[in-house]
């Protein structure tokens, strides 16, 4: 029976969630397995891989074959870098204490990566929250000063209707005297005719 490790789909439209399983070739993707390694979750930044390493590495060395996709999840997690090793110390090439040395420096190296990748998402977060803040505040002084602004023309309409409501009397007042004074005018014209 040729075995493989593979990925068992869950979760809705959109949100993939997948188990990492060793399962018969001919079996159907989601259907029968013989055996859950983990899990695997693309959701998040970076992706979170949990696998029972020592179940792993004792079905790749029994002749498993990964998938291409279980391949780089293994590749991530170690498995495939702790078989290569284990290969060298079972050919003399390596003792096992220079392998375990070798693979706990790639561990704390890969960590290094991952935490720096943390780090680096987590900063270009923050700095993305700082920049919406900033642009925020320009927006809403921009806003401000637009209504202060369509305030200000309103208080001076505001003065000017006064100024125009004062006025209006007076000139009123003013065109009486002129048409008091026009008929006056008319008839001194009037009689200066009937006295040529």
């Amino acid at each position: 029976m040729a075995t493989k490790i593979r990925l068992q789909r869950f979760g809705k439209k959109g949100k993939p969630f997948f188990h990492v399983v060793v399962a018969d070739s001919r079996s159907p993707r989601d259907g029968k397995f013989i055996e859950r390694l983990g899990s695997y979750n693309p959701n998040t930044n970076p992706a979170t891989i949990e696998i029972n390493f020592e179940k792993t590495l004792d079905w790749v060395n029994k002749g498993a074959q990964p998938t291409d996709t279980a391949r780089a999840i293994l590749s991530y997690k170690g498995v495939l870098y702790k078989k290569h090793l284990e290969g060298g110390v079972k050919k003399g090439a390596l003792t096992a204490e220079q392998a375990d040395a070798k693979f706990e420096q790639w561990l704390a190296a890969k960590g290094g990566q991952i935490e720096g990748k943390k780090d680096s998402l987590s900063a270009s977060k923050e700095e993305a929250k700082k920049a919406a803040l900033a642009a925020e505040a320009k927006k809403n002084a921009d806003r401000a000063a637009a209504i202060a602004l369509k305030n200000a023309p309103v208080a001076e309409e505001v003065v000017e209707e006064e100024v125009v409501a004062e006025e209006a009397p007076a000139a009123e007042a003013a065109t009486e005297e002129v048409v008091a004074e026009t008929p006056a005018a008319e008839t001194t014209e009037e009689e200066t005719k009937e006295e040529a």
